[in-house]
């Protein structure tokens, strides 16, 4: 078996070792997963740079998604054949999983291998935040930025299923007819003039809840656009700036600002609720409601030149490692 890992925090490309590896033997209630896809995320970058918010034990082997098939059980809840994801961090970077049971999760077996290895971090931040934060009724308007990236895609889609209509920023032009063809309502260019436009668009019904992914202006562009008592939620940061508020927007238009992490959000929750949530965005996925693009697959042998791949601007959708041996 062959599994990727790091000894010591860096570049990527430069830390990250392909090694043989032997799989323990299951001790009771752990499951032995065969991979069959993973993909990289921005977070899988952080996590290698030491920038992440948690820190893991070196060595490490990487990967916070995947999909893979059961081999062996040892677990009442899993049978040999079951597709399964992963609600908890085991390292997906590799031929081979043994972890415990409460750390996968059954899928339906129709569940398409790709969209399923990408099922864990980007739709359920996309639903967490449309659902968890505001009681929106039908036909409100969301705003957000990074309208491109996996989660902006998602929430396109899972807005436009819920009955929601989205107002979605981004930087340049290029994605703006793929966003509008997928179902956003309105896609404009990241920028003071589009706000005002906004305005314009909402004047009766501005929006209530906004998704920030970026942070420093455009953050405050979200807010600026944001109705009364809006609440505004972060889950990144891509621009690497800090989110300064001004007071205008806590005093006179009293935004609430929150915080959202998906692995936080997973460890408040009760299995029963995980476990009802991933059904539906299966069959979402299954039926053809909700997809991610894959920009590009690599074996897992060239995990450095798919690394080099998913940092690179102006991808079309996820780097996708092909884990199968």
């Amino acid at each position: 078996m062959i599994r990727s890992t790091y000894r010591t925090f860096g570049s990527p490309a430069d830390v990250i070792e392909l090694e043989e590896h032997i799989p323990h033997a299951l001790t009771d209630g752990e499951i032995r997963v065969r991979m069959l896809a993973a993909p990289i995320n921005p977070a899988d970058i952080n996590f290698i740079l030491g920038n992440y918010g948690i820190r893991p034990d070196l060595p490490c082997t990487p990967g916070m998604e995947g999909c893979g098939e059961v081999l062996e059980s040892r677990s009442d809840d899993f049978s040999v054949g079951d597709k399964v994801i992963f609600v908890r961090r085991v390292g997906t970077w590799t031929n081979e999983v043994v972890c415990p049971g409460s750390a996968a999760l059954k899928i339906p077996a129709e569940t398409p291998v790709e969209q399923a290895a990408m099922l864990k971090i980007n739709p359920l931040t996309a639903w967490a935040m449309l659902t968890q934060f505001r009681e929106l009724p039908e036909n409100s308007w969301i705003i957000q930025n990074a309208a491109n990236s996996g989660v902006g895609v998602c929430a396109i889609q899972i807005a436009k299923l819920l009955g929601l209509r989205t107002i979605n920023l981004v930087r340049r032009e290029e994605p703006i007819k793929e966003l509008v063809d997928l179902g956003a309502n309105l896609v404009l260019l990241d920028n003071a003039e589009s706000i005002e436009h906004v305005k314009k668009v909402t004047a009766d019904q501005p929006p209530a809840l906004a998704l920030n992914a970026v942070g420093g202006d455009s953050a405050l562009r979200l807010m600026d656009a944001l109705a009364p008592k809006g609440t505004h939620v972060t889950y990144g940061a891509m621009s690497m700036r800090s989110l300064k508020v001004p007071n205008k927007f806590l005093i006179f238009k009293r935004i609430e600002l929150h915080g959202y992490w998906s692995t936080e959000w997973i460890k408040e929750q009760e299995a029963e609720k995980i476990s009802t949530v991933y059904k539906q965005l299966a069959e979402w996925v299954i039926d053809g409601k909700l997809t991610q693009l894959v920009d590009s697959r690599f074996p897992l042998q060239d995990i450095r030149t798919a690394l080099g791949r998913a940092q690179e601007g102006k991808r079309h959708g996820k780097v996708l490692l092909s884990l199968e041996k």
